[in-house]
């Protein structure tokens, strides 16, 4: 058994991005877009290909990305969590821990999934969490504007994650944001899969429904701040154009930080 594998998930088609290409296959410096993700992953800790799961036109992913890494159908886009779900046939009982990732996030560079592997193993907790915090949501920033709230409690413990969606005024104020990387213990992660529902906006089975699962649990929850940068994603071709300005001419992910 492998103590961490990866499940990167690419199975959505950006319907915002006008493209009949599945969005991880979306170029950015020259590269689809997840070729970048999966580049950090090669370059990490990890020592196992990563599991992708594919949704809108499986068979161009597969063929685009090559048979080093493993391939899991979701027939359905029912959601982050169902997403994941998906994967447990392939990789329940074949490691300890699991991470996700997004295909559509083509920053998460070695170093980051280093920090979270090793903030998670020191942390003992069912659920490690990456964590951005941003001085305001201005200029380049505003991207985050719609990702999820972390809301922690009067002990600086993480308490829920708050889709902006179903926040409040005063939960979207919060500065510190969720860009969706987590890492799990596996067995506590297939058990609780099953438990998430999809009352909320959207309808779908959110991922980041489980902080809450597990702090309703008495579990602890862990966190580790990743860069900002590495938390940008695509989901309109103006966020796309704006990543390359991450990117150095020789496709390097550059340091723009959180400042200007």
């Amino acid at each position: 058994m492998d103590s961490t594998r990866v499940v990167v998930l690419a199975a959505g088609q950006g319907k915002r991005m006008n493209s009949d290409l599945p969005k991880v296959l979306l170029p950015l410096g020259g590269e689809p877009l997840i070729k970048h993700l999966l580049t950090g992953v090669e370059q990490s800790q990890l020592t196992k290909p990563a599991v992708v799961v594919v949704g809108y036109r499986a068979e161009l992913v597969q063929q685009t990305l090559g048979a080093n890494h493993h391939y899991v159908l979701q027939k359905e886009q029912l959601g982050t969590g169902h997403a994941v779900l998906v994967a447990e046939s392939a990789l329940r009982g074949q490691a300890e821990h699991i991470m996700v990732l997004y295909g559509d996030h083509p920053l998460v560079d070695a170093t980051t999934i280093n920090r979270l592997i090793q903030a998670h193993l020191e942390g003992e907790s069912v659920l490690t969490m990456g964590t951005i915090k941003i001085p305001d949501f201005e200029k380049w920033r505003q991207i985050f504007l719609s990702y999820g709230r972390i809301v922690r409690d009067e002990r600086g413990e993480i308490s829920q994650i708050v889709e902006y969606k179903d926040a409040t005024k005063e939960q979207q104020g919060i500065t510190e944001v969720n860009p969706s990387y987590l890492c799990f213990d596996s067995e506590w992660l297939w058990e609780n899969l099953k438990k998430i529902s999809n009352t909320n906006a959207q309808k779908e089975y959110y991922l980041t429904d489980l902080p809450a699962l597990a702090r309703a649990q008495g579990k602890r929850i862990a966190s580790v701040e990743v860069k900002p940068e590495s938390g940008l994603g695509a989901n309109t071709p103006e966020q796309l154009r704006s990543l390359e300005e991450f990117l150095l001419p020789n496709g390097v992910v550059g340091n723009r930080g959180g400042g200007t």
